[in-house]
């Protein structure tokens, strides 16, 4: 009879939270049961633990081994407590010493021949275990780097089950050690070089309106033709975006981390990330969820960064309506009859739209061949509570033939970029102690109080309001962008033109 202790870690969303892994072995009927709330993968992990052990040539005895998961009431997901039942079982049988391993924590899938295997959300894993209080960690090799991202962690390493036990002091005699035949690790990729609004022919309303976007940090909806150049730049949008300081580098690598798309090669992310979801995604795979296991969708992988929606027409209805709640919240709740994971979603929106179905009602030469109502129908499709939402909401006029002339480009992204950087800094002095790190993210109670402009500055905003043109809403939304447009041109607070010239951002260049 022998009683065994590890830790693991639970992570629900982006939560981890600390699992006592205890394992008891007793005489009686051979038996493997583990309780504790596992899900089907974590249920099966007692017939990976058996096979690795017989790996290793530490065979389960004919006993009775049940594996508890503690706190109980806690729902554990995925593979990754393999290693750690693995360890406990072991402690209960004598072959690690107890008072040893009792003190580690333990991540990492098993193969059937011992080996170990990467698991996802390492890094928040490992966060959680420290501020537990409990910083040794042992992680696949494959997972090294990214735990030693963690400050205060004391990682160690293995690339199987036999390394795990002779890390702690045991002994495999005779065992099939996999820790002797490991795939050399693939290189890292190669980031792709970043695109230059240069390249972008003309459009200069468009261009300066992707400058005050990326500034204040606002949301941003291109209306035009096809060909007009919308896509080119909101692809842009991210290299004129500050990098990302240490606090959110680390969110955003551990939202990569949770969703499987991090690679620790190139250590925490420091640039914004850019997602770009096919007009035909699903709900799932836009905010998050699916069966089972809850992942981070497309709107939490963007987060600190850009989501852009090609066609945003074009998607469902309940996509588009899901996204209400993180753009003005900056997270994202998924509930599911066993609990709820909250995963941050503070993204910049970037939303290109054709102007009617057939696209030419703003281009040149063909006619319009769509009727009135079609029009209509299809720009209703994004709804008014969404665009009330849309900070900059810009006409995208076809390229002239002027344009295209050799000598015609633009500033490079790096020179906008310095102006972006100096306006960001001007932000953050201001907006300091607020929780705001840009005027995108200003509350509206600061602008209306410490930030409150004079009434002659803001009389063009408040006769739009008073006209129905805005909601409350959207009047803050105005503020902002007033703001950052006065930012941009180094001014200690916005004048009456730039209220203005936020107004008519806002509203499409219509008179307000």
């Amino acid at each position: 009879m022998g009683l065994g202790a590890t830790r693991g870690v639970a992570l629900v969303g982006m939560a981890g939270a600390p699992v006592d892994v205890e394992a008891f072995v007793t005489p009686g009927l051979p038996a493997f049961v583990v309780t504790g709330l596992p899900d089907a993968s974590l249920g099966q992990s007692r017939d990976r633990v058996r096979a690795a052990l017989a790996g290793i040539g530490c065979s389960l005895p004919s006993k009775r081994v049940t594996v508890n998961l503690s706190p109980a009431s806690l729902p554990k997901q995925g593979a990754g407590f393999d290693l750690a039942v693995a360890v406990a079982v072991l402690a209960a049988e004598g072959v690690l010493a107890r008072e040893v391993v009792r003190g580690w924590t333990h991540l990492g899938e098993l193969g059937l021949d011992g080996r170990l295997r990467p698991v996802r959300g390492v890094l928040p894993a490992v966060v959680a275990a420290v501020g537990a209080g409990c910083p040794r960690v042992v992680v696949p090799r494959e997972n090294a780097a990214e735990a030693e991202l963690v400050p205060g962690a004391e990682v160690r390493s293995a690339s199987s089950l036999a390394a795990v036990v002779r890390g702690h002091g045991g002994e495999v005699d005779g065992a099939c050690d996999p820790d002797e035949d490991v795939a050399p690790r693939a290189p890292a990729p190669v980031a792709p070089p970043r695109l230059d609004l240069a390249d972008v022919a003309g459009q200069a309303e468009a261009r300066r309106a992707v400058e005050v976007a990326a500034a204040g940090g606002h949301h941003l909806l291109l209306v035009g033709p096809p060909g007009a150049g919308k896509t080119m730049l909101a692809a842009r949008l991210p290299g004129l975006l500050p990098d990302l300081g240490d606090e959110e580098a680390v969110e955003v690598t551990a939202v990569h981390s949770v969703a499987g798309t991090f690679d620790a090669a190139g250590g925490l992310l420091r640039r914004p990330p850019f997602e770009d979801p096919h007009h035909t995604a699903t709900t799932p795979s836009v905010v998050g969820g699916g069966s089972g296991v809850v992942r981070p969708g497309a709107a939490s992988r963007a987060h600190r960064g850009v989501l852009f929606l090609d066609e945003a027409p074009e998607f469902r209805k309940d996509v588009l309506e899901a996204l209400r709640q993180p753009l003005e919240h900056g997270s994202l709740v998924i509930a599911r009859a066993g609990g709820a994971a909250r995963y941050p979603a503070r993204f910049q929106l970037v939303m290109a739209a054709n102007p009617c179905p057939c696209g030419r009602a703003s281009g040149r030469g063909d006619a319009c061949s769509c009727a009135p109502l079609e029009r209509r129908r299809y720009l209703s499709r994004l709804s008014g509570p969404l665009l009330d939402r849309v900070d900059l909401q810009v006409e995208v006029t076809a390229p002239s033939r002027a344009a295209l002339a050799v000598g015609a480009e633009g500033e490079s992204s790096a020179v906008v970029a310095a102006r972006v950087r100096s306006a960001r800094e001007a932000q953050l002095a201001r907006l300091g102690g607020s929780g705001a790190r840009c005027n995108g993210e200003a509350p509206g109670a600061l602008l209306r109080g410490r930030l409150r402009l004079p009434a002659a500055v803001v009389g063009d905003l408040d006769a739009a309001l008073d006209r129905g043109r805005l909601t409350v809403r959207g009047y803050d939304r105005v503020l902002r962008t007033a703001w950052t447009l006065a930012d941009l041109e180094g001014t200690s607070a916005p004048d009456r033109d730039h209220v203005g010239a936020a107004l008519l951002l806002r509203l499409r260049g219509r008179a307000a």
